[in-house]
């Protein structure tokens, strides 16, 4: 048995097919049970023996190993089961119902959905990877394990909207590592274009409210004219406060950009959501109004800092206000994850006439599961096929899917048949570990 054997079993219509299946199965972070549903009946049917991880039952977590016979590396396979667009989020998108963000279609060379490419698309493609290996019998020494996640796409707990439905990160991956889901690496299967990706920011979300001084004037008594930051109307305040918070953004990202081993870090900071008043009841200028920031920062920051920084955005538009953390979560650089990332090197290069693509910066400046993976000393990196221009066309070539089953059985059989010395410490890269400890003596 050669692992070129395993390789003629992958079908790629079959690889395509599960793809489109799992991208029609309208998924939205908060509603991923279908989906999971789906890949847990999948695993079933081709002789797995899955298993729901679910700190929320209807948002489960699925997981099913192939187990292997011992003394080699283990590696988890991950992705995310969540789309990124739920139909009722009419003050996000232009038209929340669009088919792209809830089906899946092939035209020409080129398979479409925002589903497909984000996330179920490599998935698919681990899954059909995964078969051949099983159905092939390829002996495998470490453990190799597919796994599908709730909750990577945010969706947080704040104020009114509260309880499980709003939880997204707290129930996925890390959830399902906590309770038995561990193996030596894990394989993040999202979009790099084929590039390989060990690094990604953290996050803290941050509540501004601007406030006036003053009566609660009623629209026939409003002053003016005013300037943007005295006026008596909160909103037209705010307007002020955001000005200078865009001129902020700009010079944070850019004197916080850092450039890693294994990736280049650009944190943005944007203001996606605000509130003020009430639509139904408009005869009064509102006296406070608070806008919603997402700020991306550097693995290790302190998310305090960032809280000061934008205090001092409202003393410098003269506006009082309050700022309040509502959410913090850390970023991480993988690791020990030199043995992944040699083999994942080793194969692609087996797989594909080019070399591990040049990774954007965005797609390293944004949070993906390999931060729940790192955070637990599981060495993580993210390597996928991705979209050209994943904003606009949420669509990559049929053959970059089927190329990744190929690529992701390769690192499999690979890594899953090298020696892993006993008693390694999680997280810990075995050859590194020795040197030093030599070193040490």
């Amino acid at each position: 048995m050669t692992p070129d054997d395993v390789l003629k079993i992958i079908d790629p219509k079959e690889v395509v097919d599960l793809a489109l299946a799992l991208g029609n199965v309208d998924s939205p972070t908060g509603s991923e049970g279908p989906a999971g549903e789906f890949v847990y009946e999948w695993l079933a049917r081709e002789g797995f023996e899955p298993k729901r991880y679910a700190l929320v039952p209807e948002r489960p977590n699925v997981a099913a190993w192939i187990h292997g016979t011992g003394g080699g590396y283990s590696l988890i396979f991950n992705s995310h089961l969540d789309t990124t667009l739920r139909s009722d989020a009419v003050w996000s998108a232009r038209d929340a119902n669009d088919p792209l963000y809830h089906s899946a279609w092939v035209d020409g060379d080129q398979i479409h959905g925002d589903g497909v490419v984000n996330d179920k698309g490599p998935m698919a493609a681990f899954l059909v990877a995964a078969k051949a290996i099983r159905r092939a019998g390829y002996p495998l020494r470490g453990d190799l394990i597919v796994s599908a996640v709730a909750g990577e796409i945010s969706r947080e707990p704040v104020e009114e909207w509260q309880g499980p439905a709003y939880l997204s990160k707290d129930l996925g991956a890390r959830f399902m590592a906590t309770h038995g889901v561990v193996a030596d690496f894990a394989l993040v299967a999202e979009g790099t274009g084929f590039g390989i990706v060990g690094i990604e920011p953290g996050k803290a979300h941050f509540k501004v409210t601007v406030l006036t001084e003053g009566p609660r004037y009623y629209s026939p008594y409003l002053p003016r004219p005013t300037g943007m930051a005295d006026s008596p109307n909160a909103i037209v305040r705010a307007a002020a406060v955001i000005e200078a918070f865009e001129s902020w953004a700009y010079d944070y990202q850019q004197r916080n950009t850092y450039e890693g081993p294994t990736g280049r870090i650009v944190p943005k900071a944007s203001v996606n959501a605000i509130r003020s008043g009430y639509p139904f009841n408009l005869t009064s200028a509102p006296q406070l109004c608070a806008f919603y920031v997402d700020t991306r920062i550097l693995p290790g920051a302190n998310p305090m800092d960032v809280r000061d920084e934008l205090r001092a955005v409202l003393t410098q538009a003269g506006v009082p206000g309050t700022v309040e953390l509502f959410l913090y979560r850390p970023g991480f650089e993988a690791k020990g994850a030199e043995r992944l990332i040699e083999t994942v090197k080793r194969c692609h290069a087996q797989t594909f006439a080019f070399p591990p693509a040049i990774v954007a910066d965005a797609v390293t400046s944004m949070w993906r599961d390999t931060n729940a993976w790192n955070e637990l000393g599981i060495p993580s990196i993210s390597y996928a096929p991705r979209a050209a221009s994943h904003a606009t066309t949420k669509s990559f070539k049929i053959k970059d899917l089927t190329d990744a089953a190929l690529v992701y059985a390769r690192i499999a059989m690979d890594l899953c048949t090298q020696d892993r010395p006993s008693h390694v410490p999680l997280g810990a890269h075995p050859d590194r570990h020795i040197a030093a400890s030599a070193g040490e003596r």
